[in-house]
């Protein structure tokens, strides 16, 4: 199974977004990632809703949607209704995840479901039949330009597991430090989304890093 590249908005250049955005789509980017962040639960703040209703009719690219915010539940609607084809919500950012979960699918949008690279698998366990999509941070959540965490690839080896036995069919996302000398190894645990973003929009040529990035997960 080819793997598929979502390049980050975050490492865009927010004054020239929509050609950031149409080079990554011509490029072959199948999903655009953008990160939510309220300032709470990471120190950084960015986009709220309206970033993403602006977005939508600019690109075919799937909006996946990924909420570091506190009590994601609260938004999690607003998202949806904005265009969003994929929300990603922490676990640890909730005691309700089950819920903001249901509330995702009941919107008619893919539900994720995101851990830190502190946080194991046996946290989301209870939850991985309902969802469409499962992020592991392979980086610290909050800002960009981190160095992947080798760490983390245990992690992926056990979804990929349980995606195995039990029969699940959820992607499997990964979020930090990806480059050419790290993607390989995160999909051969078994991981297939891949959230790039200071490597691909580097000012030098995001088009032929997205080209390296594919031809590695073949």
């Amino acid at each position: 199974m080819s793997g598929i590249i979502a390049p980050s908005i975050l490492s865009a250049d927010y004054t020239n977004l929509e050609r950031d955005v149409k080079l990554v789509e011509a490029a072959g980017a199948e999903y655009l990632h953008i990160d939510v962040m309220d300032g709470t639960f990471v120190p950084a703040i960015s986009y709220g809703p309206n970033w993403v209703k602006q977005l939508r009719p600019e690109t075919d690219l799937v909006l996946d949607v990924h909420l570091m915010i506190q009590n994601p539940e609260r938004f999690v609607e607003e998202f949806a209704d904005a265009g969003a084809d994929i929300i990603g919500v922490h676990v640890e950012a909730t005691p309700h995840i089950h819920r903001a979960l249901q509330m995702i699918k009941n919107k008619g949008v893919k539900a994720e479901v995101v851990i830190n690279p502190g946080t194991p698998v046996s946290a989301i366990e209870a939850v991985l039949d309902m969802v469409d999509q499962v992020l592991v941070m392979t980086v610290n959540p909050g800002f960009g330009g981190q160095k992947f965490l080798p760490s983390t690839l245990q992690k992926i080896e056990q979804l990929q597991t349980f995606r195995e036995e039990r029969g699940f069919d959820f992607d499997i996302e990964i979020d930090g430090g990806v480059n050419n000398e790290t993607i390989k190894s995160a999909y051969d645990a078994g991981a297939n989304v891949f959230v790039a973003g200071s490597y691909v929009y580097d000012k030098v040529d995001p088009a032929a890093k997205i080209g390296i990035l594919k031809d590695l997960i073949k």
